[in-house]
């Protein structure tokens, strides 16, 4: 088996996983060429139903220059809404106060509010944005109306992160700036159960600039909280910190700097202590590695949502899909 067949393998599985279940993937940026290529191919490999967000006559002419048959995509246009007013009630209704009805009519005029409404209503699986707005644009109409998890107080963003036959989990590298140490172990806890659903053995690792108390900082102390309370909420994950990149990755490394641990030097799921570095490291991976970065998936969701990078690709946008329809099924 080549190394490009192997690499293969998640969206092998994850296709055979979804194809069948008529799973519909909301996109919000309809207009965009990446978007809309990546939404036809996912319709042509009748994997998912493609609902495409905006002003018909633009998404038309935009397929037409590209030669898209749009004829198994579904195009909804916000400001022609047969459903509108039921959708704007159950809007009202989800924010509990924090929106009157006029502000609520005005505000799903926004295709990502729009397009995440119809996920919280069901009438969509999942949604996939991010290609043309920032982060913040997908991810606050999905914490305020998707909302996390019980148990869960935020939500983080996770990359799979693939080259040939390896395949690694990093998070967050795209959400939370500075997050504490139970915000981490949250993290940490999460970020194993996403590498389950994508076929990646979950051993985590909290990374650090220090490995075991090799040095003293109120950042490092961090680090080692967020280990103890992510062992009191999954007892039984392998587990480890605080580890420097080196002790989690290189078994030798890792008996020279570690030596009592079971998890330094074969960490598959690496959670960085901040943002920064989380952004930082998975662009590095991506860039100097040559590794495939796809994502960032968000974690933690009561319903499957990802965020694109702005710089993802037509098949950045269609893997992403993927990922986050088999999410739904989880």
């Amino acid at each position: 088996m080549t190394k490009e067949s192997k690499s293969m393998n998640l969206f092998v599985s994850l296709t055979n996983k979804i194809k069948g279940k008529n799973l519909s993937v909301v996109f919000p940026e309809a207009t965009d060429t990446r978007v809309l290529g990546a939404a036809v191919r996912l319709a042509q490999d009748e994997l998912l139903r493609p609902v495409l967000l905006g002003d018909p006559t633009e998404i038309k002419r935009v397929a037409d220059e590209k030669n898209f048959d749009l004829n198994s995509s579904e195009i909804i246009d916000p400001n022609n809404y047969a459903d509108y007013e039921a959708m704007v009630a159950a809007f009202v209704e989800r924010r509990k106060g924090k929106a009157t009805k006029e502000q609520a009519e005005t505000i799903l005029r926004d295709e990502t509010y729009f397009g995440t409404m119809l996920v919280y209503m069901d009438k969509a699986d999942c949604l996939v944005s991010g290609a043309v707005h920032s982060t913040a644009n997908t991810v606050r109409p999905a914490l305020q109306i998707i909302k996390t998890k019980p148990g869960m107080t935020r939500t983080s963003g996770a990359f799979i992160m693939q080259r040939g036959d390896e395949r690694y989990l990093f998070a967050d590298c795209a959400i939370n700036i500075n997050p504490n140490a139970q915000e981490l172990a949250e993290i940490a806890v999460q970020s194993a159960k996403s590498a389950e659903l994508f076929g990646i053995e979950p051993i985590v690792g909290l990374l650090s600039f220090s490995t075991k108390g090799s040095a003293k900082s109120e950042e490092v102390e961090k680090v080692a909280e967020a280990t103890k309370i992510a062992h009191e909420l999954a007892p039984d994950l392998q587990l480890d910190g605080e580890l420097q990149f080196d002790a989690s990755f290189v078994p030798s490394v890792a008996a020279q700097k570690a030596p009592d641990s079971k998890v330094a030097g074969n960490v598959k799921v690496f959670v960085f202590p901040e943002l920064q570095s989380g952004n930082i490291g998975y662009k590095i991976a991506q860039r100097f590695g040559n590794f495939e970065a796809i994502g960032p998936v968000l974690q933690g969701l009561n319903k499957p949502v990802s965020d694109l990078s702005r710089g993802a690709n037509e098949e950045d946008v269609y893997k992403t899909a993927i990922l986050t329809a088999a999410q739904a099924l989880d």
